[in-house]
């Protein structure tokens, strides 16, 4: 599996509309592997990635139900919502990454986890500060609190931009060049809702919901 990230000129701000029109340069890619024994919801995702200059951006669009958002504050465990996730390890050779976790209501949680090499020397997983959530504003189309829960058919969408500085600051990487490759999985959840589901756009091999599995990560490669 390989995902190629088309370049545009600039993001502009995130608003969350999947339709706007430079998100039509970007290749969608779709949640479809649930293989882990949950509810039975099967939740269509989709996905798009595009960069310029300063940022690698993102949407997601869900097709949803039985949704729900508790978690208001950065880095509350938003996986217990109805939640979509984006885990990339951005250095060649090294299975260290950011997971951006984001719940329906525009809430992120962001850890660095460090590879086996960083954990023998030594390196924990670093929790992003306050600092950086203010780098990384959310749209998002639905309130920021859904509760109760919503059971009808209920479409919805998210976006971000991820500074490249972000990366550089936790990795010492340079911004990446047409040709880069990162490597990435995405993931859908939702643990707490009435309908609990685990779903990834590269499959993970494992018999209970485990999203930290850096073997799965497929190529993004920056066009």
């Amino acid at each position: 599996m390989q995902y190629t990230i088309a370049r545009t000129d600039r993001l502009a701000d995130a608003d969350a509309r999947w339709d706007r029109p430079v998100w039509a340069a970007a290749q969608t890619l779709e949640i479809t592997n649930f293989l882990w024994k949950d509810s039975g919801h099967r939740p269509k995702v989709q996905a798009r990635l595009l960069y310029d200059d300063a940022a690698l951006g993102l949407i997601f669009r869900v097709e949803d139900r039985y949704v729900r958002a508790v978690a208001e504050k950065f880095q509350d465990s938003v996986c217990t919502d109805s939640c979509v996730e984006f885990f990339v390890a951005p250095v060649p050779g090294s299975t260290a990454y950011l997971n951006f976790e984001v719940n329906c209501g525009g809430t992120m949680l962001v850890f660095r986890c460090p590879s086996p090499e960083e954990r023998q020397a030594g390196k924990e997983q670093i929790v992003l500060t306050a600092e950086d959530e203010a780098l990384m504003p959310v749209a998002h189309s639905l309130p920021k609190k859904v509760d109760p829960e919503i059971a009808e058919p209920t479409t919805w969408t998210i976006e971000y931009h991820l500074p490249f500085a972000l990366f550089g600051k936790y990795f010492g990487i340079a911004r990446p060049q047409p040709g880069t490759t990162w490597r990435a999985n995405f993931y859908k959840c939702a643990d707490h809702t009435s309908h609990p589901h685990w779903g990834s756009w590269a499959p993970v091999e494992t018999p209970n919901p485990n999203f930290h599995v850096p073997a799965s990560f497929q190529p993004l490669l920056f066009g």
